[in-house]
């Protein structure tokens, strides 16, 4: 007993120092923003990826990945349902464009307006990541297992990506999460994959040890606070860390919005299907659970 509580202290201590290093800045706009700070409840948080080009930086830092993450009540799973980034949309003062488009014209903020126009979903928390983050998370990993479903070219450095289970470098594994050319499904099928990275990186953790190992999670926790910046609503980092914490690599689920690609005035956009009206509604009254087991044909296969 005495051995659990001084592990317990010891994650706690890692945890304040995490809190106390990692960037935190208001992400969210008033109005995307939850009202009630608890954690006993379900969650909904906006998880950002972003690409900042070093050979292009004024190109700008864009939003590459956009994820709305529910959690249930029970704290026993979570859902990741990612948003097409070129999904067409109305952002606030800004007209019809697409979703990512929301990010470059106002950070997070306006992109989680947009959000809650879209979906009526308020969040409880946002961070933004950038892929660089990624990279040294899955290099501390000692890389990460990706199972590649269809053999693809990489635009970006030309590696092929081999049909079959392969172990990756941060390097590697980033770079195929970011492909869609030539994949049958397009943007959908990246989204997939994104998914797929995420989880893979819950998989190496829980077999490195690292939750209760303060050395190694020590490592992580620096590796990942020097690439994220965090909202959390007002509810201290370690209280939603602990609230989760039992929470397993088999316990995600990846979702895909249900729609399609159309070209509109010349430019290529997603546009919303039937499904999505009900996935927003069941995301708003925290339904999603009942939602995918009722449409699992938008279940992603991770």
């Amino acid at each position: 007993m005495l051995m659990s509580v001084a592990g317990s202290v010891g994650l706690r201590v890692l945890v304040s120092r995490y809190e106390r290093s990692v960037a935190q800045e208001r992400l969210l706009d008033d109005a995307a923003r939850q009202r009630a700070t608890a954690t006993d409840g379900p969650l909904n948080y906006l998880l950002v990826g972003t690409d900042l080009r070093a050979n292009d930086p004024e190109d700008g830092e864009r939003a590459d990945t956009i994820v709305i993450a529910h959690i249930p009540a029970g704290h026993d799973k979570a859902y990741l349902i990612s948003i097409p980034r070129d999904l067409r949309v109305e952002i606030p003062g800004r007209g019809t464009d697409k979703i990512n488009a929301a990010f470059a014209y106002g950070r997070t903020q306006l992109l989680s307006a947009t959000l809650t126009g879209l979906t009526g979903v308020s969040f409880d928390g946002a961070a933004i990541v950038d892929f660089s983050g990624f990279q040294r998370v899955v290099d501390l990993l000692g890389g990460v297992t990706m199972c590649v479903d269809t053999p693809t070219r990489s635009i970006h450095t030309g590696h092929v990506f081999d049909l079959g289970c392969h172990q990756m470098s941060g390097a590697l594994a980033l770079d195929y999460a970011r492909q869609r050319y030539d994949l049958p499904g397009g943007d959908f099928d990246r989204q997939r994959h994104q998914q797929q990275l995420l989880k893979a990186i819950v998989v190496k953790v829980g077999e490195n040890g690292m939750v209760t190992n303060p050395i190694k999670l020590d490592q992580l926790i620096r590796t990942v606070g020097s690439s994220l910046t965090v909202d959390t609503n007002g509810v201290p980092l370690q209280d939603l860390i602990f609230a989760m914490h039992g929470m397993r690599a088999d316990d995600l689920v990846g979702l895909q919005v249900p729609a399609h690609l159309e070209t509109v005035g010349g430019t290529s956009y997603a546009l919303l299907d039937d499904p999505a009206p009900d996935l927003f509604a069941a995301l708003k009254r925290a339904e999603v659970p009942q939602w995918a087991n009722a449409n699992p044909k938008w279940i992603n296969k991770l």
